[in-house]
């Protein structure tokens, strides 16, 4: 299977927000850690946020999902939170 191909703003530089730094505390998880999970992610799906995007990946062998909002204006990726996913 063809893996799907990245919208343009994949490669733009990130922006952390402050509510990420926050949840980087809580989930125990940092800046490298965020970058790698990005790095390495397999896919991606629109938000019920418009505008934003969910990036499922990996971090410690469970999945996680980054929420991303790309600023077309000034090219940035802004990194809004990132948690695990529980499974039921």
């Amino acid at each position: 299977m063809k893996k799907r191909s990245w919208p343009k703003w994949w490669d733009w530089e990130l922006e952390f927000t402050p509510h990420l730094y926050k949840r980087m505390d809580d989930r125990n998880f940092n800046e490298l850690d965020i970058r790698t999970m990005l790095e390495h992610a397999h896919s991606f799906r629109a938000d019920i946020i418009e505008g934003r995007w969910i990036i499922e990946t990996r971090h410690r062998k469970k999945s996680w999902e980054v929420i991303v909002e790309p600023e077309t204006g000034c090219e940035l990726l802004i990194v809004i939170t990132a948690y695990p996913v529980w499974s039921i």
